[in-house]
């Protein structure tokens, strides 16, 4: 019983359009034995795991699972709700799950959703081990399990503040992007992103944050701008911190110039007996001390942001509470014990840790930790309140005097930061502060805002959400436009003239095809970028408008798609390509892992749909959005029914493009005028371009830029790469295309025939990972349309013994009837191409299905300049030659 893979889905995918973790599983001698018929299993997994009991499964009430269980169920059945309840005891409240057998392995595909990566990971490894255990009856220590994997956890989690403000920006659909294992947060897409830490946002200025951190300066400041800040010095040794305590007057308060969350703070210092210790306990944070005055009163945090209050705590010093019984190491042991406290800020409260300044605050009250309080007596382990030394909140929102109000906010802008806690100090925050003595003791950049989202008592303050609607004001945008194309044939080039009608419009594109990731006509990236990865690149960039990804089936499998929805969905078409590889055996697998593009698509946003595809049809079913179909025929019976009931459609009639709705038609393109169809001979070319303007359509671009752009669209070496570029050398042609599968080898057939050669010539090679019956298919119809072949590889062979490829297109064309004279091998992609152009008869055409585009196009060019340069040659000899007679 081993795992063979084990990875997380972070978005949309194949299996839910919840995130989960899918994990490959070898069950070995477990694999067709249901758990009925292993000895003690099933009482021994209940008496582990008690909440199983509570698992509808698929009976689909509570119990339900258990019923199975003893009617007998196989192991990596079980193994998944194993994992769902693991992950409910850690409080995660997930219930999906999904298991699928791999062909007739003994290897399984479990997958089940999750909150928490690293915890999801962790629990399918428990999850093994603990069925494992049971089959083989050993011991399995499941609670010191659950403990390691919830350390591995805390180590990777984002803390709740952070949490927090992503599960606001979720609530406006606003997409969200963690960078690394950081807790930096990326928020949108393109030019609408925001980047923000903690609390700090992008647009905080970087040289307020530094004025924050360094208290002096900032009591300067403030003092300079009239707001009441205790008097002080900064100090660098003992005797100096002395004579300024001495110079202000007891009591004091001392702390280092630089620091946070209340390290090294002591307050309350009141004879010259303590100055040397906490000057020590200060020093261990910055060289450079601060002695001020001590200002009695509460502590409060007044939260500011983008110029308003935002929410008022009182923060109480980390404490406990007497028993009579223990003493106060123990309470506080005890006090740790609430499962609210973690470890620095991964959850709402801290833990209390007992350090120098913690026996310092307790010998000041007459305590050392081996004493036992008397029931209800209250003990401080800390001077300062803050949450992150153990501290408490309560919330004083609303009872924050006007003048307060004021002069926090005020605080704020002099120092610069749009987010911002004050810390003050006085006996009464709803009092104004020039009245009762109080003063700012602190401003702050990134505050915690776990006490105001978590206070002990009071109301929690929607603060994340406010720091939203402050990066992204309601009614802004947060995510530039995403058009995701998918399909069997034609992803790329309608990506491309997709991308174009958007360029000529005069926006900036990000484009990820299989050829490499563009920002206009600028590639960053050469390869095929089809995956998310890629298109993750893209929506990274600040400088687009828009996003047009090219998603690939590939992708979609390893990894999901790289964003939540888009605003346009295409599927091109849908045929035989890829299948048997990656668990897609059949067109209906192959169309489940193409429509989560369609599938995931904004409820206001547009399906692009090929109405003359059955398959790609019958995906509308499953979709929450807006359709557009598109079909080469204006009588189609989809396109007839959708305009009928309202719909929108884009269609050819009398070779033009027709773009319609409910409400009539608008005559559109005129399909001889758009350069990339050939005067609409490449049928594939003119589908590809119906697809593209009903993405324009769907998108509200005017007909005259769409119709500016499909007129000035090539399909050449510069507007479209490797797919049906024509290249004319002397006296005959040479066509480069990516053509891979046995629709695509159809349509090249259909469009050259119209093409006047007097021979034609194929190039013809099949990735190694098809199937041996697509292979000879494609041997077999490229004997139909060529009157000459060459066969040739892929240099990545994908597994198969070299010539193994060949040998099958040559069976292929030979059951066709091809004459063995009319073949010839070449393993060789570029000596092949070599061959065939020194080969060439007058009114050739060749035809090559590449895998590399650029030795190609260095191959063809470098023929054409020879040639030329031959030509030229030959006529300065003439010419040279004529002169002497």
């Amino acid at each position: 019983m081993n795992i063979l893979e084990l990875k997380a889905f972070k978005g949309r995918n194949i299996y839910s359009h919840k995130k989960v973790i899918k994990m490959v599983i070898e069950l070995g001698q477990w694999v067709d034995i249901p758990t009925i018929d292993i000895c003690g299993f099933n009482p021994n997994l209940i008496n582990y795991l008690p909440g199983l009991s509570e698992h509808s499964c698929s009976l689909g009430y509570p119990g339900g699972f258990i019923e199975r269980l003893y009617k007998g169920t196989y192991m990596a059945h079980v193994i998944e709700h194993i994992a769902i309840e693991i992950l409910n005891i850690s409080g995660e409240k997930v219930n999906f799950g999904k298991t699928r057998r791999l062909g007739d392995s003994s290897c399984y595909n479990i997958v089940y959703e999750y909150l928490d990566e690293t915890r999801g990971i962790e629990v399918g490894k428990i999850a093994v081990q603990l069925a494992k255990s049971i089959c083989t009856k050993r011991r399995f220590d499941l609670k010191a399990a659950l403990s390691l994997a919830e350390k591995k956890t805390s180590v990777k989690q984002l803390g709740p503040s952070t949490k927090a403000i992503i599960e606001a920006a979720v609530k406006r659909n606003i997409p969200f992007d963690r960078i690394g294992t950081s807790s930096i947060i990326q928020f949108g897409y393109g030019k609408y992103q925001k980047r923000v830490q903690a609390t700090i946002v992008e647009d905080t200025s970087c040289i307020a944050v530094d004025i924050a951190c360094n208290k002096s300066i900032t009591k300067r400041i403030l003092e300079d701008s009239g707001i009441p800040v205790p008097q002080g010095e900064v100090c660098t040794s003992p005797q100096e911190a002395l004579i300024v305590a001495e110079r202000i007057g007891y009591p004091v308060a001392i702390k280092p110039e630089k620091g946070n969350q209340g390290k090294g703070v002591s307050l309350d210092v009141s004879c010259p007996t303590e100055i040397d210790e906490s000057f020590r306990i200060a020093s261990k944070y910055d060289r450079n001390i601060i002695v001020e005055k001590y200002v009695p009163g509460n502590d409060y945090r007044v939260l500011v942001i983008n110029g308003r209050v935002a929410a008022v705590a009182r923060r109480i010093p980390a404490r406990i509470v007497g028993d009579g019984i223990h003493n106060i190491k123990e309470l506080v042991e005890i006090t740790n014990q609430d499962p609210k406290r973690g470890h620095d800020h991964e959850k709402p409260l801290t833990k209390i840790k007992i350090d120098r300044i913690s026996l310092k605050v307790l010998s000041k009250q007459g305590f050392n930790i081996r004493d036992i309080p008397f029931k209800g007596q209250r003990v401080l382990l800390k001077e300062n309140g803050n949450i992150s030394t153990g501290g408490e909140a309560i919330d004083c929102t609303s009872k924050i005097h006007p003048e307060n109000s004021c002069i926090a906010v005020r605080a704020a802008e002099i120092i610069g930061l749009d987010i911002a806690g004050i810390d003050i100090t006085c006996p009464d925050i709803s009092q104004p502060l020039l009245s009762n003595g109080g003063a700012i003791i602190e401003v702050n950049a990134a505050p915690g805002i776990r006490m105001h989202l978590y206070p002990s008592k009071g109301k929690s303050q929607k603060v994340a959400d406010m720091i939203i609607d402050t990066l992204y004001p309601l009614g802004s945008k947060h995510s530039v436009p995403i058009i995701s194309i998918t399909g069997t044939n034609g992803k790329t080039t309608t990506a491309r003239m997709v991308s174009h009608i958007f360029k000529v419009y005069g926006w900036n594109v990000g484009t990820a095809v299989t050829g490499g990731i563009y920002i206009n006509e600028r590639c960053f990236v050469k390869g095929d970028t089809t995956g998310p990865m890629s298109a993750h690149t893209v929506l990274m960039n600040k400088c687009i408008d828009i996003a047009v990804l090219e998603t690939a089936r590939g992708g979609l499998i390893r990894s999901g798609l790289a964003y939540d929805l888009s605003d346009v969905g295409v599927l091109t078409n849908l045929s035989e390509d890829h299948l048997g590889i990656d668990d897609v055996y059949t067109l209906e697998d192959l169309l489940h892992v193409k429509s989560l593009v369609i599938e995931s698509v904004k409820p206001e946003g547009y399906a692009v749909l090929n109405a003359d595809d059955p398959m790609v049809v019958q995906v509308a079913n499953r979709i929450q959005s807006n359709i557009i179909y598109f079909s080469k025929r204006q009588d189609n019976l989809i396109i007839r029914s959708h305009l009928a009931s309202g719909g929108k459609a884009v269609f050819l009639k009398n070779n033009y493009i027709v773009i319609a709705n409910g409400n009539g038609n608008l005559q559109g393109l005129d399909i001889s005028k758009i350069p990339a169809t050939y005067g609409g001979k490449l049928i594939h070319n003119v589908e590809n371009s119906l697809a593209a303007v009903s993405v324009a359509f769907s998108m509200a671009i005017p007909l005259s830029v769409i119709e500016s752009a499909m007129y000035s669209f090539y399909s050449d070496e510069l507007q479209n790469p490797g797919r049906f570029n024509i290249f004319n050398i002397k006296n005959f042609r040479v066509i480069v295309d990516y053509s891979h599968n046995i629709a695509g080898f159809k349509s090249m057939g259909e469009s050259i025939k119209t093409m006047g050669a007097s021979r034609l010539v194929g190039i013809i090679g099949m990735p190694g990972d098809r199937s041996n019956e697509s292979i000879k298919a494609v041997g077999s119809l490229s004997a139909e349309i060529f009157d000459k072949l060459i066969i040739k590889e892929d240099s990545d062979l994908r597994n198969r013994r070299k010539g193994e490829v060949a040998k099958l297109l040559e069976e292929g064309a030979l059951a066709q009837g091809m004459g063995i004279d009319r073949m010839e091998v070449i393993l060789s992609e570029s000596q092949a191409l070599k061959t065939a152009i020194n080969q060439a008869l007058a009114g050739d055409l060749i035809v090559i299905f590449y895998e590399k585009l650029d030795p190609i196009l260095t191959i063809i060019k470098k023929a054409s300049f020879d040639i030329e340069n031959n030509v030229r040659q030959h006529s300065i000899r003439t010419n040279y030659s004529n002169t002497k007679v």
